[in-house]
C-alpha cells in the first residue's frame, strides 16, 4: 500500500504551513524515514522561471522554509536549485522568495549548470540521463512540486518535477527527440526511477488553472499532498481536480512499470478528506485531443497547435531561443528599416515543423502564446467520452 497524505491548508500564513508539514511528514513516520543526520540532501522546488510566488508559477517560499526547517533540525545537510525554462536559477530563486529564504537558512545554492551522466540499466526507454551535479552527487532528494496545469502533461507534478533536473538547454534536446507523448512521459518516468526522490510534498495550496504551467490563473485549492510514492500522489492530484489518473501517460506508464501504484485499492489515503478538496470544472491548458501525431498534415488539422496573440506580443524572442524543434518552427518576419527583427511583427510559426511540445507557450513572459484547436480538432473531442 502507497500512503499519501492529504493535510488541508487554507493559505501561506508560515505558522499555519509549518503546522501542515510537521504533521504531515508525522504521518509518514517522521522526517527520520526519509534522511539521517548529516546525510547530503537537495530540496528540488518548481523554479519554472522568475516569477513572484503570488502568480502560482513556483512552489511557494513558506513551503519550502517549513519543509526545509524540519529538515535541519534533524541535522540534515541541505541544497537546493532547479534548471529552469529560460534564465538562469539565481534569478528565478530571487523572484520567487526562494533565495532570500535560503540564505537566511544557510542553505547553499546547487549546481544546476554542470551536468554529470548517470547510467540506468533498469530504465524502460532511457538507459543514462546527464543530470545537474547538484542532483547527481546529494546522497538523496526531497521533491517539492507545485501542482499546475501543463499544456504537454496535462498537469505538473511530481513526475514531471525531476524534469527540472537536467540542466539547461538538454531539456529541448528531449522535446526534439521524443516527439510522441508515450516517449516523453516515459523518459519523465525513467528520470524519476533513475533519481529516486525519498519524499514529495506538493504545493496545492494554490494551484494554477487554465493556460499553465506560467500564464495561468490561480486557482485556491487549499492543501499539501505528502508521499514517498509518485504515481500515488499525482494520481490523488489528479483526482482532486476532476480527473481520471489514467488518462495521464506518465501517471499509467509509471503505475506500468513499477514506478508507483495510482488505484485506489491500493492506497492508503491519510490525514484529512479528499472530498472536500475536489474541483470538477478545473481549466486545463488545452482540449487534450490525442497524443501527438508524427502525420504532419493529420497533426494540423486535428492537434492543438501555439498561437500568438499579437495585442500581448512583446517581441522579446524568447519563443524562438527556447523552439528545440531543427529547423526551428517560428520565426521572425524580415528585419524593419531599423534591423530590428520582425518589422514590428510577432514572430510567426511553420506548423509543418512544429512538434508540439509547446515550450513557447511555457515559457512566454507575457502570456502571448495560447493553444487552439483546428476545427477538425474539436469535432474530434465531441466525439470522445469525457474525461472529467
Amino acid at each position: 500500500m502507497s500512503k499519501v497524505a492529504i493535510i488541508h491548508c487554507d493559505d501561506y500564513e508560515y505558522d499555519k504551513v509549518r503546522s501542515a508539514v510537521n504533521r504531515g511528514l508525522e504521518l509518514l513516520g517522521g522526517v527520520r524515514q526519509f534522511a539521517r543526520p548529516g546525510e547530503r540532501i537537495l530540496i528540488k522546488p518548481n523554479l519554472l522561471a522568475a516569477d513572484p510566488p503570488e502568480r502560482c508559477v513556483t512552489t511557494h517560499p513558506a513551503v519550502f522554509e517549513a519543509v526545509a526547517g524540519a529538515f535541519l533540525q534533524h541535522g540534515v545537510q541541505l541544497s537546493y536549485g532547479d534548471s529552469p525554462g529560460f534564465g538562469g536559477l539565481n534569478k528565478a530563486a530571487q523572484k520567487s522568495g526562494l533565495a532570500m529564504i535560503a540564505a537566511k537558512m544557510g542553505i547553499e545554492t546547487g549546481n544546476f549548470e554542470v551536468g554529470e551522466r548517470l547510467i540506468f540499466n533498469e530504465g524502460i526507454q532511457n538507459k543514462s540521463f546527464v543530470i545537474a551535479q547538484a542532483a547527481a552527487r546529494a546522497q538523496g532528494i526531497i521533491s517539492l512540486p507545485k501542482l499546475k496545469s501543463h499544456a504537454l502533461t496535462t498537469l505538473t507534478g511530481a513526475i514531471k518535477n525531476q524534469f527540472g533536473c537536467i540542466p539547461g538547454l538538454l531539456k529541448g534536446e528531449y522535446h526534439a527527440k521524443l516527439t510522441e507523448m508515450k516517449q516523453f512521459a516515459t523518459m519523465l518516468v525513467d528520470l524519476t526511477g533513475c533519481l529516486k526522490p525519498r519524499l514529495y510534498v506538493m504545493d496545492a495550496i494554490m494551484a494554477m488553472e487554465g493556460n499553465g504551467p506560467r500564464n495561468g490563473k490561480p486557482r485556491k485549492i487549499g492543501a499539501l499532498l505528502f508521499s514517498s510514492d509518485p504515481v500515488a500522489i499525482d494520481a490523488t492530484a489528479a483526482r482532486m481536480v476532476g480527473l481520471l489518473p489514467d488518462s495521464l501517460e506518465m501517471i499509467r506508464i509509471g503505475q506500468q512499470y513499477g514506478l508507483g501504484r495510482m488505484d485506489k485499492e491500493a492506497l492508503t489515503l491519510l490525514g484529512d478528506a479528499l472530498a472536500p478538496l475536489v474541483i470538477t470544472d478545473f481549466q486545463l491548458a488545452h482540449a487534450r485531443t490525442m497524443a501527438r501525431l508524427t502525420n504532419n498534415r493529420v497533426r494540423n488539422a486535428i492537434v492543438e497547435r501555439p498561437e500568438i496573440q499579437e495585442e500581448k506580443c512583446i517581441r522579446c524572442g524568447i519563443c524562438i531561443q527556447v523552439c528545440p524543434a531543427a529547423p526551428k518552427a517560428i520565426q521572425w518576419t524580415d528585419e524593419d528599416e531599423d534591423g530590428k527583427p520582425g518589422g514590428g511583427k510577432p514572430p510567426y510559426y511553420d506548423y509543418d515543423r512544429c512538434i508540439r511540445c509547446y515550450c513557447c507557450q511555457e515559457l512566454c513572459p507575457e502570456g502571448a502564446v495560447i493553444l487552439r484547436t483546428p476545427f477538425l480538432g474539436q469535432a474530434f473531442n465531441r466525439l470522445k467520452p469525457p474525461v472529467i
